[in-house]
């Protein structure tokens, strides 16, 4: 997979890209993530991207001309997203949906925006990593890129993992323990330490299914509701008081 992320900070992105699983996966090949340096297609000694918005305002805007400029000298994989508040929502869904892609692209937004001529008229579509405001895309083009390499066959050692990670199911992952199997009095449920594997599943499923109930109530109404078999576990465990 190919992923493109056109910045004014390429120092800042390539750092973090280079560095753990996703570090390991582009020297392996597995992945070809480019930083794209926006100020080098300006054609001042300054090397300008931003300039006063029209109307006056606080603040600066990312000029059309160099965005336009770098975006068509690389010719990169689309789709191209542009990280904005304005944005459809990020989450696993679209990350999985992206994953499936073999590149696409990410824009970078800075100060107080973008030329809206780059959002009608040069990228495919807005992302936004939530309702919060940043400094600049950077930071949410990171979360995209991590979010979406981790689905990439052989990115991760343990491919199923994945599978029973947070949102895979439309569910919160459920609680995990590891040694020592006492810690300051407080001990690992002891279904953990049974061997039954099967009943292991059914209480790390309820225990999902109890922890979004809990923390996240939307997914669950997203999901259309608790079925009768998941009322039936939560029961099993004792966890039924929840709903």
């Amino acid at each position: 997979m190919r992923i493109d992320v056109f910045t004014i900070f390429p120092e800042l992105v390539d750092v973090f890209l280079r560095a753990s699983l996703i570090g390991k996966a582009r020297t392996d090949g597995r992945l070809d993530i480019r930083i794209q340096d926006l100020r080098a297609a300006t054609g001042d000694p300054h090397r300008s991207v931003d300039d006063a918005p029209f109307g006056g305002g606080a603040g600066m805007v990312l000029t059309a001309e160099p965005v336009f400029a770098a975006v068509e000298e690389v010719d990169p994989p689309r789709p191209l997203l542009l990280l904005s508040p304005s944005g459809r929502r990020f989450d696993q869904s679209v990350a999985a949906d992206l994953a499936e892609q073999p590149g696409f692209s990410l824009l970078c937004g800075r100060y107080e925006g973008v030329d809206n001529r780059i959002a009608e008229h040069l990228v495919d579509d807005e992302l936004s990593i939530g309702d919060v405001v940043l400094a600049g895309g950077e930071v949410a083009a990171l979360v995209v890129v991590e979010a979406v390499a981790r689905l990439v066959p052989g990115v991760l050692g343990n491919e199923a993992s994945t599978a029973e990670e947070s949102f895979a199911d439309g569910l919160l992952e459920y609680p995990q323990y590891t040694r020592p199997a006492t810690f300051r009095d407080w001990p690992v449920p002891d279904v953990l330490l049974s061997g039954d594997h099967g009943r292991i599943a059914r209480w790390r499923r309820a225990q999902a299914l109890a922890r979004t109930v809990i923390r996240r109530p939307d997914l669950i109404e997203a999901r259309g509701g608790l079925t009768d078999g998941d009322r039936a576990l939560l029961e099993e465990f004792g966890l039924d008081q929840l709903t």
